[in-house]
Parts: C-alpha cells; structure tokens; sequence
C-alpha cells in the first residue's frame, strides 16, 4: 500500500489530505493548515484575509448546519466548511454545493460554473443545402 493511504480497522479508505485526516486537519490551528496547502492558497492565507472572508469563516464556525450564500469565489475550502451546504454564486444565482473533504485546499468557485454546457442540435432549415432533406419536427 502507498504511505499516504489510510484504512480503517475494517480495511475501508479513509480520506486524508497531505497524511493528515479530516479530524485532525479539523484540530489543527488555521496557521499550520495553511503550511499544508499549495503556494497560492499559502500566500492568499498568509497575507490575512479580507473582512468578508474572516466574516464567512466566523459564520460557518458559529451555525455549522446553516446554508450560506456567498459572493466569495476566490475563498479556500478549509477543513471547517467540510459537510456544510453552501450557495456560491455563479453571476447569475446561487449554485447550492455540499463540502466535501476532497475540496479542502480548492476555491469555492471552482465548484460553481459560470457558463453552461453548450449542447448543438440538428442542423435548422435552410442552414445547408442538404438540409431541404431534413424531416421537419
């Protein structure tokens, strides 16, 4: 088994993030949380956080179950926000995510698209030549 694989004591895997599970990446204080992240999380944590984001740290802290909607898409998942429901805007509404422990160290936005899918139909009448055979819906 690799070194970074974790099972229970019923041989099921367990999640880990960096060898550290989601309890203990819970324990640890936001300083050396941190250390574990990658460098542009590292920097953005490092240089402090905007009052919003240290406003939506303290609410998801304080009401554990609540649904938050937010505009924050460049905010870390950290290891607090795992099992919360959260609403990330996307420039058009709110996308409802539930956090789970493999989005700890991504950007909230990540998980909310802001442009759809682009699905092309059939060809429309008159759009080529070959069309005219095209059985009309």
């Amino acid at each position: 088994m690799a070194d970074n694989v974790k099972t229970d004591k019923f041989g099921k895997k367990i999640f880990t993030f960096r060898g550290k599970t989601i309890e203990e990446l819970k324990s640890l204080p936001l300083e050396d949380f941190v250390k574990l992240i990658k460098s542009r999380g590292r920097r953005h944590a490092i240089r402090g956080f905007s009052d919003l984001e240290k406003n939506l740290i303290d609410e998801a802290k304080s009401n554990p179950g609540k649904f938050i909607k937010t505009h924050l898409r460049d905010m870390i998942v950290l290891p607090a926000f795992v099992g919360m429901k959260f609403g990330i805007h996307n420039g058009k509404e709110f996308v409802s995510v539930d956090m789970k422990e493999e989005m700890v160290g991504h950007r909230l936005g990540e998980f909310s698209q802001t442009r759809k899918t682009l699905k092309h139909s059939g060809v429309g009448v008159g759009a080529t030549k070959s069309s005219k055979f095209v059985a009309l819906k």
